[in-house]
């Protein structure tokens, strides 16, 4: 599957993709963490959060707010923090801090103006909400996990995307994250950029997506821009 002739909509996903969410997330422990005098192994804390955030996501529905706070009181457990549950609202709280990268609004400025654009993301409203004051675009179509009260990587968002469209033609996604974005797109035949920041290697069966960036600058030289 290749990239569509005639591009009508570019869609990212936010955080990984638009967002250092790693960032982020780091920051926010380790400044919690401190309080104890407890200090986080940055590795070891982001190979949790991936871990316990995707299993609390397979779950019934619950507003990404709290998905975070469930997250940190498990992530606490593992690295033997003893972290008071009811602390764990710092991990939300620091979503509006959670810096874009360096080429993030640059290379959605390029974007915007050449394109119809839009938000696919696992988030609730409020959250991206705050998010959005670091990236000040206007874009077209918006879809969150509160809105089809679903997570990635089913394909809730993507149905409902569509079908605001009207139409899955000229349609290209631009994600960080090959298990919630890449591979139902890739199942369901919508042309996807790989951000692969972090030089992941694909496993024997996995599929190739339809094309592959090492930042957000090259994933949108291949959109022509």
């Amino acid at each position: 599957m290749a990239l569509p002739k005639q591009i009508n909509l570019v869609t990212f996903d936010v955080y990984g993709t638009l967002i250092d969410w790693e960032q982020g997330i780091s920051d926010a422990f380790e400044k919690e963490a401190a309080r104890d005098g407890f200090t986080i192994d940055r590795d070891e804390l982001i190979s949790n959060f991936h871990a316990i955030e995707r299993e609390i996501e397979g779950g019934s529905y619950e507003l990404y707010a709290e998905v975070l706070r469930r997250t940190a009181v498990e992530i606490s457990k593992r690295l033997e923090w003893p972290l008071e549950p009811s602390r764990s609202g710092f991990l939300p709280e620091s979503v509006q801090r959670w810096p874009p990268f360096k080429e993030t609004n640059t290379q959605l400025n390029k974007v915007t103006k050449k394109f119809q654009t839009g938000l696919i993301s696992n988030i609730d409203d409020k959250l991206l909400g705050q998010t959005r004051r670091h990236i000040p675009h206007d874009f077209d179509l918006v879809v969150t996990a509160q809105q089809v009260r679903s997570y990635k990587p089913d394909m809730a968002h993507f149905t409902e995307l569509a079908r605001r469209m009207g139409s899955k033609k000229g349609w290209v996604h631009i994600s960080a994250s090959y298990y919630h974005d890449v591979e139902p797109c890739v199942k369901n035949k919508i042309p996807v950029i790989w951000v692969n920041r972090h030089k992941e290697q694909l496993e024997p069966g996995q599929k190739k997506p339809t094309a592959e960036a090492k930042n957000l600058l090259e994933a949108v030289k291949l959109l022509g821009v």
